[in-house]
């Protein structure tokens, strides 16, 4: 399911309210579809949410619970290795203030399993041979705002005494680090369908609108999802409907992040 109802933005004078919307009968028509969809088109009895402590996934938990009901609505918490403290925290402070019950599923053992951390660091090696246990990686791109350069990743790392380098990825290191890094989404996911299965629920997919039109997921990772209940949203409204819906101000105000890597990166 992706809500098609968009703002007409041709006819409208452009400003600053111009992606304004009615937060109340947004929430009711998402709530809606939501019900409509899991209990009715998919004849499931609740939702799958996997909770990263960020904006659009507390948001979709939060509208399930709109939807479904507390006891309808499971959050699936899938840390690993790289993952921040604040994930874990935040995730289990918006399932007790929903009132959903939660599972905590570590996936870094299937994920050494899989070669995940290993292929990542091959990677990273061949552009720092001297990366290795206790060092912290990310992957950025310029800001556009520097100038006219093309926009190339670039690989910075930190050493455990916190010494920072950074250098340019080359395309090979950069798809293999990619495609390592992507095993964690593919990972979540399938961990999510099993819980979904075992319940005879559904899985809520949380990308937003931005996300889902540019292809910003991982294919069988976070793309794979029954619904997609905030995918027609912008980020601005994402966040205006978090606030109606009573998500906790401490994740309203904590900064995206992709959490994929083990340094932060918005």
């Amino acid at each position: 399911m992706r809500d098609t109802h968009v703002i007409d933005t041709t006819q409208t004078e452009f400003s600053a309210d111009v992606l304004a919307i009615d937060a109340e009968q947004v929430t009711a028509r998402i709530a809606e579809a939501v019900s409509s969809q899991v209990l009715g088109t998919l004849r499931r009895r609740g939702v799958v949410v996997g909770l990263s402590g960020g904006i659009d996934s507390s948001v979709c938990a939060a509208l399930s619970v709109r939807a479904l009901g507390p006891k309808r609505v499971l959050g699936v918490l899938m840390p690993e290795r790289d993952s921040s403290d604040d994930a874990l925290y935040l995730g289990r402070l918006l399932a007790t203030h929903l009132g959903i019950e939660t599972i905590v599923e570590n996936i870094a053992p299937p994920l050494m399993a899989a070669g995940c951390y290993e292929r990542q660091n091959e990677a990273i090696r061949s552009v720092f041979p001297e990366y290795a246990d206790g060092w912290k990686c990310k992957i950025t791109l310029p800001s556009l705002l520097n100038g006219d350069r093309l926009n190339i990743f670039s690989l910075t790392v930190m050493s455990p005494t916190g010494e920072m380098k950074t250098a340019r990825l080359p395309l090979s290191a950069y798809l293999q680090l990619v495609a390592a890094t992507n095993f964690k989404q593919r990972m979540r996911a399938t961990m999510a369908y099993y819980h979904a299965d075992r319940l005879n629920y559904a899985v809520v997919g949380t990308p937003n609108r931005l996300e889902y039109d540019q292809g910003f997921f991982v294919k069988g990772g976070d793309g794979a999802a029954d619904l997609k209940p905030i995918a027609h949203l912008y980020k601005t409204q994402v966040y205006a409907l978090a606030a109606h819906v009573g998500v906790p101000a401490e994740i309203r105000r904590r900064p995206p992040t992709t959490d994929t890597y083990s340094m932060p990166q918005t």
